[in-house]
């Protein structure tokens, strides 16, 4: 959300910068030219406010192209449609009342004065959402109880390190990931085709729960974490929706050499290769540098890192803080 808000606020100024000019110049001459000016300020204001609309509906679908990661096909088509709708009525609109002078002026004068404040508005929202604090909703049921479908949560951005735009690095950190803590993460795949728990997770936001850091290793068996060799016991947090009784030892599928399975996990690929992963039985692995193993607290219910692998750092967003939303619910997170 918070790249697609400042390319928004980068177009908007380019608007306003372009207004400015034209306005002193007189470039804006003739009806057809009011027109269209009107009709693109129009297009691309309908078309900013409708993705926005939109992306808070989370809708997810396959992605197209190898700009994948800035629009999907369903974020794309109804903005486009409302656009193109709304420019339509813009040109005819600044082509009716272009005939005159004063009518032209008009138009250019007061559609750079709006594309400037939402220019403002629009780049000190984005930096704010990708440095300082984001919304975020909670999507499924994957942490119940300490987090259910339907909260509304603030995410601290900024706790982990500032983040450097498409380098995946990350400058001046307040703490390090410790186990235990709750964050939020872009899922971790560059693959906008990989199929990941029977769909494809490409370019969604996950929240999760750190279990290991790097250098921990970690085994899951009957459902029991196991980290460095000692059983965790029971964790406050946890959830196990079908009951105590576990799967039996004899149904678990890894029969790979440890080698090749810690490869497959590391890479993404384990549940490609075994095709059906058991939960309750998972690794020995050992988590990479600059890598996390996360998990659900309801156990039973989550796709996490016992299913598509690590989570590195580059695609880490922020440590979720505090629920404001409902009002009974209100609280920080643990």
């Amino acid at each position: 959300m918070e790249i697609r808000l400042f390319f928004i606020g980068l177009a908007m100024g380019a608007v306003a910068w372009t207004g400015r000019q034209w306005s002193k110049t007189g470039a804006v001459d003739t009806p057809l030219k009011s027109g269209l000016w009107h009709g693109f300020f129009c297009f691309l204001s309908a078309f900013s406010i409708a993705l926005v609309l939109v992306l808070s509906l989370e809708s997810r679908v396959r992605f197209i192209s190898v700009a994948a990661h800035v629009l999907s096909v369903a974020e794309l088509y109804p903005s486009l449609a409302v656009g193109f709708i709304a420019g339509a009525i813009g040109f005819w609109r600044g082509y009716s009342k272009g005939r005159e002078p004063s009518g032209r002026l008009y138009f250019v004068n007061e559609d750079t004065e709006w594309a400037e404040t939402v220019f403002s508005a629009v780049l000190l929202a984005s930096v704010l959402m990708y440095c300082v604090i984001q919304a975020f909703k909670i999507p499924s049921g994957s942490m119940e109880k300490t987090l259910l479908i339907g909260d509304h949560l603030f995410v601290n951005k900024f706790i982990y390190g500032l983040r450097v735009p498409f380098t995946g690095k990350r400058l001046a950190p307040i703490k390090k990931v410790e186990r235990g803590d709750v964050i939020v993460f872009r899922f971790p795949s560059d693959d906008p085709t990989e199929l990941h728990c029977g769909s494809i997770q490409y370019g969604k936001d996950f929240i999760k729960r750190v279990i290991a850091i790097p250098g921990d290793k970690i085994e899951i068996a009957r459902g029991m974490v196991i980290l460095n060799g000692q059983p965790l016991g029971q964790e406050p947090y946890t959830q196990y929706v079908d009951g105590p009784h576990r799967q039996p030892a004899s149904v678990r599928t890894a029969s790979l050499p440890r080698d090749r399975y810690q490869e497959l996990w590391q890479s993404h690929q384990l549940d490609k290769e075994l095709e059906d992963i058991q939960k309750d039985y998972f690794g020995p692995v050992t988590v990479p540098p600059e890598s996390y193993f996360v998990m659900g607290d309801n156990r039973d219910r989550s796709c996490d890192s016992r299913y598509w692998g690590p989570v590195e750092s580059k695609y880490l967003k922020g440590k979720a803080w505090f629920i404001y939303w409902p009002p009974s619910r209100m609280k920080t997170v643990h």
